[in-house]
């Protein structure tokens, strides 16, 4: 994803006729703001001066301050909104300093066509390779964009270094709280394609990890939609060696870092092999049905397979969780993982594997958010659910470190509320309700589990949308509290009195005198 800024003033245009790309952020804003500030500092400095000899040279000197630009003012300013991939739309905005997002909407929908019936399918981030934030109809980008720094010192680990360099970009995206049952009810081809663009993206990106079956049946449905389909072999072949593999599938699986490695490993058989398979999927794809089937039954049959995967529509977080302790010094470390959050849950991906190491529906949870204690000490997102050790039901807790802990924490219990307020009160659930047939894998279905007010055991199966329970560095305490002193989380309380049934256990808050196991 290329960072580029909020505000532009000189433009050059790609081979598409699009803006691309602006002048930096910092650089825009910098010297036109910095500029302003001095003089306005300097004629102010004169003005106090000067009135102690003489009253008139102060009047004219504060005619010069009036004068002065101000960042709200109703010159129009040139302003850049990215799009998921390597457009963006340009703006032409009257007082960009006290814009607001809901402003900036009209402006976009009208920019893409987009009609008012999917208004709240998108909204706007700010987003750099350290943060992303998506924002609310209140917030003023601009002013938001001159406090990025201090967001990062606040939310991130980067360096002093990385932070005074790093620009955010303001992108039109999926609304996480959007449903993705209303998704799929989209007629208008250009909201659709917006959606697809951002979907290929993540699974390109690995940021969505999915099994080979998947990632290869939606390598062949972006090939059929770019190319179109009923090519012959020497041109789909020919095709594809133009595009690449990495255009169709994701990074990690089509080798895009290269190098000696991917060399000595054998990454041109590697590499045969895929483009062998992709083209086997897109000739099904040409071949199925006598009627061709439309740009938006394909867009709706590629956004279709990509609900099938849990943390589709998540807001992702960074953090670090422990290892567990291996070798004969029994020495452990962290592993960085992504936690993505939606309105049906929470998961947590091993960034290095491309995997899930754990999902849970809100039903399966219970979470609280810890402060640091002293220096060094992290914020800590909990994460208590049901487990099992030696065939004993206990409960276990996961940490989850990171700085946005709290940005976590509030997400989750924004999205609680929001489906419960959906749900009516009643215990039917509608959207993201997952039925037996549609459960995330490596959750247990079955009539043993919430029947008895339990909540459904996870285990593993090979699938990398599975949970791996067994590789997560846990606390595990069990029902009668022998072994460790029990307290109610602050939230996790409340939000059990919504459940259905109350839960059979107890939820903890975590002394210093817990041990990992």
């Amino acid at each position: 994803m290329s960072v580029g800024g909020f505000l532009q003033n000189h433009r050059r245009v790609n081979h598409r006729g699009e803006v691309w790309p602006p002048q930096s952020p910092a650089v825009s804003f910098l010297l036109s703001f910095s500029l302003v500030f001095t003089i306005f500092n300097i004629v102010l400095y004169l003005c106090v001066f000067s009135y102690l000899e003489d009253p008139r040279l102060c009047f004219a000197l504060m005619l010069v301050l009036c004068r002065l630009p101000s960042v709200c003012s109703p010159a129009a300013q040139d302003v850049l909104v990215y799009l998921v991939g390597d457009s963006a739309v340009h703006l032409c905005v009257e007082g960009v300093g006290c814009v607001s997002v809901q402003e900036l909407g009209h402006s976009v929908r009208e920019a893409l066509h987009i009609p008012d019936s999917a208004m709240d399918v998108f909204a706007f981030w700010l987003c750099s390779p350290l943060l992303e934030l998506q924002l609310k109809p209140k917030h003023q980008p601009y002013k938001l964009c001159r406090q990025w720094q201090d967001l990062l010192y606040r939310f991130t680990e980067a360096s002093e270094e990385d932070i005074s360099q790093d620009e955010p970009s303001l992108q039109y995206r999926r609304n996480v709280f959007y449903p993705k049952s209303k998704e799929l009810q989209i007629e208008d081809e250009g909201v659709l394609r917006l959606l697809y663009d951002e979907a290929r993206v993540n699974i390109l990106a690995g940021r969505f990890p999915c099994d080979p079956e998947t990632w290869m049946g939606l390598g062949a449905l972006s090939f059929a939609l770019e190319l179109g389909i009923g090519l012959d072999d020497q041109k789909a072949t020919a095709a594809l060696r133009e595009k690449k593999l990495i255009s169709f599938l994701p990074v990690h699986v089509s080798g895009g870092g290269g190098g000696l490695f991917s060399t000595l490993r054998g990454k041109g058989g590697r590499q045969a092999g895929l483009e062998h398979n992709l083209l086997e999927e897109y000739r099904k794809i040409s071949t199925s049905g006598s009627t061709p089937l439309e740009p938006t039954q394909r867009l709706r049959q590629y956004l279709s397979t990509c609900h099938s995967l849990p943390y589709y529509g998540c807001a992702f977080f960074s953090g670090e969780i422990d290892k567990p302790a291996q070798g004969i010094l029994y020495r452990a470390g962290r592993k960085a993982v992504n936690v993505g959050i939606s309105l049906e849950g929470v998961y947590v991906i091993d960034v290095k594997e491309k995997h899930v190491l754990l999902g849970l529906r809100f039903s399966e949870l219970s979470w609280d958010h810890s402060y640091p204690e002293g220096e060094g000490d992290s914020h800590i997102l909990w994460l208590e659910f049901d487990g099992e050790e030696a065939g004993t039901p206990v409960n276990k807790l996961l940490k989850i470190y990171s700085k946005q802990a709290e940005l976590m924490s509030g997400l989750i219990e924004f999205c609680v509320e929001l489906r419960s307020a959906a749900e009516g009160g009643t215990t039917t659930e509608t959207d993201g309700a997952v039925g037996p047939s549609h459960q995330p894998a490596g959750q247990a279905g079955g009539s043993g589990g919430e029947g008895n007010g339990r909540r459904g055991k996870l285990r593993r199966q090979n699938s990398v949308v599975c949970s791996r329970v067994h590789t997560l560095n846990t606390i595990s305490y069990v029902d009668n509290g022998k072994e460790i002193k029990r307290l109610k989380p602050k939230r996790a309380a409340s939000f059990f009195t919504r459940q259905a049934q109350p839960p059979t256990y107890s939820a903890v808050q975590v002394q210093e005198s817990l041990e990992q196991q």
